[in-house]
């Protein structure tokens, strides 16, 4: 198997004694240090108009993170293509690109809060068609050496080529989140990676995984697992309280976000309504044991890519790599009863 991270960090307003840029100085660290553990990735999220902080300039996060490490792949979790100019993103993107070494992985999405379609005056119902539009600029922009048009239904640009080149040929992996059957066949159907959210079930998991394998080779190609990557939470805990309290801040969390989705009309777009029961059960907490039984069942259903939202911060971090890793990159894991998991010789 091989793991990333996947997340966001938070700035916090306040008056001239809150030091609103430590969060995101956390954050780098934390990523510095994923590295040096043995993490192959990371992916950072896009949201606006949140009111606690979330990133909302990615890339420049991104291109932070990209110059304090040498290997770990830079991923956008994603970036909502309907609020950008594509041009300008695909000279964003190819930039990142081309100071990391090729290290981009860029992922994009349609997006769902309502808030931040409101906050952009955009509405949702245009979503699709403007996310169909400016992937098809961004690949000509990525892919075309000589000047260039083009004259659409929400974007028009004369005689332009976009600057500098990407490393990577012909341009970053494309990463899409997608749930849905109709989707996840999308997905395949371009060709692209496919990205998992942390809130489905392991049920759901081992679903989805099934019918994009099955999209991808009825159209002839070689399904790759490692063009899965499942989105979980993770934290590992010691105690039934700490366990209770780390429990009751994802259901937190997840409420809150909720309700930047919601509509004046009803539910948010793609926001199943989810018991306590159902988000915390999505969530890999507890002991290192119940941690490594749970990444079996994940590995079980097909996941083989996976990406973590450390809840427990860098001590999580350094405890899965520890004791978890080694076990799951080789064989089969078989709990220790001693607070570790090891693999089978």
């Amino acid at each position: 198997m091989r793991f990333g991270l996947f997340g966001s960090a938070q700035a916090r307003r306040g008056g001239p004694d809150v030091d609103s840029g430590a969060g995101f100085r956390e954050f780098v660290e934390n990523n510095v240090e994923a590295e040096a553990l043995g993490y192959h990735s990371t992916f950072i999220v896009e949201h606006h108009f949140t009111g606690f902080g979330q990133i909302s300039a990615t890339l420049n996060l991104l291109t932070w993170v990209g110059a304090r490490t040498t290997t770990l792949r830079l991923g956008t979790a994603v970036i909502v293509l309907a609020w950008h100019n594509p041009v300008l993103l695909a000279e964003q993107a190819a930039t990142i690109d081309l100071l990391s070494g090729g290290r981009l992985d860029f992922g994009i999405g349609k997006g769902y809060r309502y808030n931040e379609f409101s906050g952009f005056a955009t509405p949702m119902e245009e979503a699709d068609a403007r996310f169909d539009e400016s992937l098809g600029v961004m690949l000509k922009a990525w892919t075309s050496d000589r000047p260039w048009s083009h004259r659409g239904r929400y974007w028009q640009f004369d005689n332009v080529v976009v600057e500098p080149p990407t490393a990577q040929k012909p341009h970053p992996p494309l990463w899409m989140g997608a749930g849905s059957p109709a989707s996840i066949r999308k997905v395949a159907a371009l060709g692209y990676n496919l990205l998992l959210d942390q809130y489905a079930s392991f049920a759901q998991i081992r679903e989805r995984i099934a019918f994009f394998r099955s999209e991808v080779e009825g159209r002839g190609r070689v399904f790759d697992p490692m063009s899965v990557g499942v989105t979980r939470s993770i934290n590992i805990v010691t105690s039934a309280e700490d366990l209770a309290r780390a429990r009751e801040n994802r259901v937190a969390g997840r409420r809150r976000i909720d309700r930047l989705a919601l509509r004046p009309d009803g539910p948010g777009a793609n926001r199943a309504h989810l018991s306590d029961e159902e988000i915390c059960a999505s969530a890999l907490y507890g002991t290192p044991d119940e941690v490594a039984r749970m990444m079996e069942t994940l590995r079980e259903a097909g996941a083989e890519y996976v990406l973590l939202n450390s809840a427990g911060g860098r001590p999580t971090l350094r405890r899965f790599a520890r004791e978890l890793v080694p076990a799951f990159a080789g064989g089969s894991v078989v709990p220790t009863g001693a607070g570790a998991a090891a693999s089978t010789p």
